[in-house]
Order: C-alpha cells, then structure tokens, then sequence
C-alpha cells in the first residue's frame, strides 16, 4: 500500500494497535476504514508482516457468520476447488474486475446524485437503493446474459482447442490393429504348447 496509509499493528495477543490514533481497536473498527474507503495496512508487531488480507477475510467471515450472507455453500465449495487449479489466476481477476466495475457505476452514480440534489440530501442517499429496486431484474437479466456469452466463448476456445490439436496429429500415420484370426489364434496357441510341456516337464 501506499507510504501514507494507515499503519494497524496486531500484537501477539490479537490486539490491533491504531498507530496514527495512538489506541487500540476492534474488527469492527477496521470495518469501518473499510467502509469509509480508508487507505490502511496491518502488519504483525513483531516481525512486520503483512496481514491486511488475513484481517479483511476475518471481517468476511464474521459478515458471512451474521443474518444476511452473501456467499452460498455451492459458491464457496467452487471458489475452494479453484484454488491450486490452472484457473486461479484468471478467476480470482475476473471477480476483481467484475466488482470493481460495479462499484465504479455505483460511484458515478451517487456522484451524479449528489451533484444534482446536494450532499446531505435524503433522495441522494437513497438513490442507489431506488436504482436497485427499479432495476434489479434489468441487471440480474444483464449478467445473466453475460455470464451465458462468458460460457459460449469458453466453449469456442475449447473447440478451438480440439481443433488444433486434431489437426496437429492429422500428419502422423499411426499404424493400424489388425485383431488376429481364429486360424492365427490357434496356431499361436499351438506353437506356445510345447513350451508349456517342456516347462512342466522339468
């Protein structure tokens, strides 16, 4: 994070020490910078390691813990089989991405409102909340249809896959498997019994 950020150090007794405050805070707290869109950094006291993502997924995991999840089982089970899969990388952006375009329109948005209605106002507080109720199914339909676009084109490059690995091997002759006769089948058999006699034999 950035030099100016706020510095939050965690003691070996879980306690989380504001440096710019001089005190200390709670997980709630920490919640708050985030919502306020505080610029922040936790490091470990004593040997200065980052642990702002271990803190952040301790504040989600006691919002999931709460009345109102967000995440479903079957969401989670499939983000837990991402991981060490060749997709992690490109998944763990594509969700980045997809938020952040998100909360980007909403940031136009009550910008937008606030410009015309004034900072304080009810209506500008409340606008992202009407936008939702008025066009909630509009944007379920909207990423619907994206995620179906998102499921055609990984079909086509699958295909393309195949395709040229098809035609990779289109140049090789392989030879071909003739299964053998009955006539080839007993006379195999015919000459390996002798053997058979001779091993018993001895």
């Amino acid at each position: 994070m950035a030099d100016k950020s706020r510095l939050i150090k965690k003691y070996p007794n879980r306690r989380l020490y504001d440096t710019r405050t001089s005190s200390y805070i709670t997980l709630s707290d920490v919640k708050e910078l985030v919502l306020g869109n505080e610029d922040f950094q936790v490091v470990d006291a004593k040997t200065g390691d980052d642990l702002t993502r271990s803190i952040l997924l301790q504040i989600i995991l006691e919002e999931e813990a709460g009345g109102a999840p967000m995440f479903t089982s079957d969401l989670l089970s499939h983000m837990i089989r991402f991981y060490g899969n060749a997709m992690q990388g490109m998944m763990g952006k594509y969700l980045e991405n997809n938020i952040k375009a998100f909360t980007d329109m909403q940031g136009k948005l009550q910008e937008q409102a606030r410009g015309i209605y004034g900072e304080n106002s009810p209506i500008s507080q409340d606008l992202w909340a009407q936008f939702l109720n008025f066009q909630g199914p509009a944007l379920q339909s909207m990423m619907g249809t994206y995620v179906e676009q998102s499921k055609k084109m990984f079909q086509q490059m699958q295909d393309q896959v195949e395709n040229q690995t098809r035609n990779m091997f289109t140049g090789f002759q392989f030879p071909t498997y003739t299964p053998p006769t009955a006539d080839e089948k007993a006379e195999k058999a015919e000459n390996a019994a002798p053997d058979v006699k001779t091993r018993t034999e001895k």
